[in-house]
């Protein structure tokens, strides 16, 4: 929102803050409205739109085919500085990968409530295994790829999945991360023993699958893809858990927090106009990792729930191939709105001090730059 515009909203929310989240409630699709907007009664801290019903998935996808003609608009432009690859999936590309792998979760039997951990690097189909998991209405809990396998076992006994999505590898710019040995090592340690574990394999490393518990993703999605499976989105509570987040555990044993379904969708819907300034139809660049909030927020959820094109970068902001990465990806793909960490433009103020890589690229398309997760310093 414009400054001058800010006072105004901020004070419709001051005078009335249960009329101004139902109001932008209306931009949410319920299965049935909430008997309350906020009910101060529930739980420590009250709960949002008590009473309702809806579904993550549908909003981020479904909706966007049945409702508003955007089958054919990106959905997920993937970018990978490491491979060279780059992959465009339309809302229709999305639906289809969501709602395959959903039956192949289901086959797995995974239903409502349960617990599914993914282990991915930045690839499409993270994305599309968070939404697969929500269309079931089962809690995903994903774990960031640099985490090795003590960590993925803690959170494995924690949340007790039922089953693991994973790659078979990570890249670096200088090395591939093989995902497999840290699983079947987290699993080992754990207490809790997950079914089944399906793996997307990647070329630069494909794995050995271990019979009877592993899954073949190529093979498993492949085939619902070609049967058009029916998996229709799964009726949730608003106050149901969409997501389990794991602090780092810096300080102990790591803490899940739990995200719903209903607020968590209103604000984040809410904020792609009001704060980024951003339209269905233009390219949302959250320069992050699934596997932090930042990624759930503002490379799956957010821009996905507005009808936006996201931005997955596989890369850093130098040395994939230099400290022009960003300015190439902006270029390239139209990137309207770029929201990264000041850690990010400090690599590349220290690589590139005074810009000189800018001058090869033309940033018209780019309106606005968000900083957050620590201080941006002057300098920067």
């Amino acid at each position: 929102m414009s400054g001058s515009n800010y006072h105004n909203v901020y004070e419709s929310w001051q005078n009335a803050p249960e009329a101004f989240w139902e109001t932008a409630a209306q931009e949410i699709d319920w299965f049935k409205p909430a008997d309350k907007i906020f009910d101060p009664d529930q739980g420590v801290y009250g709960r949002w739109f008590a009473g309702a019903t809806c579904n993550t998935c549908y909003n981020a996808v479904d909706r966007h085919v049945e409702k508003y003609g955007r089958g054919e608009q990106p959905a997920i432009i993937h970018d990978s500085a490491i491979t060279g690859s780059k992959t465009i999936w339309t809302y229709n590309d999305l639906r289809d990968e969501v709602r395959a792998l959903a039956a192949t979760l289901r086959d797995l039997d995974v239903v409502k409530g349960d617990r599914v951990l993914i282990y991915m690097p930045m690839v499409p189909e993270a994305v599309a295994a968070m939404l697969a998991t929500a269309r079931l209405g089962a809690v995903h809990t994903v774990v960031f790829g640099g985490f090795a396998s003590h960590e993925l076992a803690t959170r494995i006994n924690d949340c007790e999945p039922k089953v693991i999505i994973a790659a078979s590898c990570g890249l670096e710019p200088n090395r591939v991360v093989e995902y497999k040995p840290l699983i079947d090592k987290a699993i080992e340690q754990a207490n809790h023993k997950p079914s089944n574990c399906v793996f997307l394999q990647r070329p630069q490393h494909e794995c050995e699958l271990t019979e009877g518990r592993d899954v073949d993703y190529a093979t498993a999605v492949g085939a619902h893809k070609q049967a058009q499976t029916p998996i229709p989105c799964e009726e949730v509570e608003a106050t149901d858990p969409l997501y389990i987040l794991y602090t780092s555990g810096t300080t102990g044993q790591p803490k899940g927090v739990l995200r719903d379904n209903g607020g968590h969708m209103v604000a984040l819907k809410w904020s792609m106009s009001a704060i980024y300034d951003i339209k269905p139809g233009e390219v949302f660049w959250a320069a992050s990792d699934v596997g932090w909030v930042v990624g759930h927020s503002y490379i799956c959820y957010g821009p996905l729930l507005h009808g936006a094109t996201t931005m997955m970068f596989e890369g850093k902001p130098v040395g994939t191939p230099d400290a022009g990465a960003f300015w190439r990806v902006i270029e390239q793909h139209g990137v309207n709105a770029l929201f990264t960490a000041p850690t990010a433009l400090r690599g590349v103020k220290r690589e590139d001090p005074d810009a000189k890589l800018l001058e090869h690229y033309d940033l018209g398309s780019l309106r606005t730059l968000f900083l957050a997760g620590e201080r941006a310093d002057p300098d920067t």
